[in-house]
């Protein structure tokens, strides 16, 4: 019997966190439940800092505001946290203390708002003993078992209003665009954006790019009078036998990925430049992606997929994330999300063994691009 349930909203913000939150929040309302929401993700379970989301008023009001009303955190791993002792910086596992916390303040169900590193500790805490449900949030939509994450179309509209300017500045210019968008593992925003946004080339993770083919591209523009491309490159876009461009390697803690990546976009206009003769300039849209006011498909989503979760948990399907295939809300167990990385407590991520949602070379999208002509580099 639900009684009383908590939320925890984790990793890079996401417009559409907010949404998710309200219709949690109005579905366990009406059906008479207590709602809870922990403070910056899983920092606010290992401190036990949650506050009262019916009784404080604060979901009301933010199905249009970006970012979430009860924070988030992007390097907090609850089996390897890092914490100070005697001015020495050590990890330690706090899950138990973390259960504990959720037991002693009788939660009956933890909704886990995040991606790929968030559904693992929902998974591993959920082994455990306690009761989780998981919504699949990230903008680089590479959620295991759903066909989209919420927060995905925001970024892509951003994504492509940019490609529209970059169009006229360089028709008008007569040089090459780049935009570098987010993408770490997976490259749907650049791939989508390319096609929605009428961008010429797109390089992304799961193609290793060849700079020659992209100026073989560029070079049949210009023998058709068109002296400017426009080009689409994911922040983890590689090139064939080389790495991606790591900006820094953060500390933020162990079992979280602390690469930060940047700069492949500057490093791409850099090279066309050289190997063209025609200006190149980057953009690099960075966390403009992830802010802002959701569009109207994201606080939809987002809406059903608060609604599904709260559902789920009156229905004792825990352990289970909510997701959305083939145009239908459905579920699908935690354990099927992360794939084979089932060790508690390891690093979330690319790993060999994790499940994560990259671009298939099959998909209709992939398909689509290439059919209207746009360059993958490959």
């Amino acid at each position: 019997m639900i009684k009383k349930v908590a939320i925890l909203a984790n990793g890079g913000d996401v417009s559409g966190f907010n949404a998710v939150i309200r219709a949690i929040v109005k579905t366990a309302r009406n059906n008479g439940i207590e709602c809870y929401g922990f403070m910056d993700g899983y920092n606010g379970l290992v401190k036990n800092d949650y506050v009262d989301l019916i009784k404080t008023k604060m979901a009301s009001g933010i199905l249009q505001k970006g970012g979430s009303i009860i924070g988030s955190s992007t390097n907090a791993n609850v089996f390897h946290y890092k914490v100070e002792e005697n001015g020495q910086v050590v990890y330690k596992d706090l899950s138990q203390k973390c259960i504990d916390n959720i037991k002693a303040d009788g939660f009956d169900c933890l909704f886990t708002l995040g991606g790929d590193g968030t559904q693992k500790s929902a998974r591993d805490l959920y082994v455990r003993g306690v009761n989780v449900i998981g919504v699949p949030k990230t903008i680089d939509n590479d959620v295991a078992c759903t066909d989209i994450t919420f927060g995905f179309n925001t970024a892509v509209s951003v994504a492509t209003e940019a490609l529209d300017r970059l169009h006229t500045t360089g028709e008008t210019h007569h040089r090459i665009m780049v935009l570098e968008t987010m993408g770490r593992y997976a490259g749907w925003i650049a791939l989508e954006s390319a096609v929605s946004g009428g961008a010429d080339v797109a390089l992304i993770p799961e193609i290793p790019y060849d700079l020659n083919k992209v100026v073989e591209k560029i070079n049949q523009r210009r023998k058709e009078g068109k002296n400017f491309s426009v080009v689409v490159v994911s922040e983890g876009a590689m090139p064939k036998g080389g790495t991606m461009t790591v900006e820094n390697v953060r500390d933020n803690g162990a079992g979280v990925d602390n690469t930060k990546l940047g700069g492949v976009g500057f490093k791409v206009a850099h090279e066309l430049e050289k190997m063209t003769g025609l200006e190149a300039r980057n953009t690099t849209l960075g966390y403009v992606q992830r802010g802002g006011t959701p569009t109207a498909f994201d606080r939809t989503l987002s809406t059903k997929y608060g609604a599904k979760a709260m559902n789920l948990a009156l229905e004792g399907k825990f352990g289970t994330l909510v997701v959305l295939k083939n145009g239908a809300l459905s579920y699908a167990t935690l354990e099927d999300v992360v794939g084979q990385n089932k060790e508690i407590g390891a690093v979330s991520g690319n790993t060999k063994d994790s499940n994560i949602r990259k671009v298939n070379m099959d998909s209709d999208l992939v398909k689509t691009a290439r059919s209207i002509g746009i360059c993958l580099g490959d």
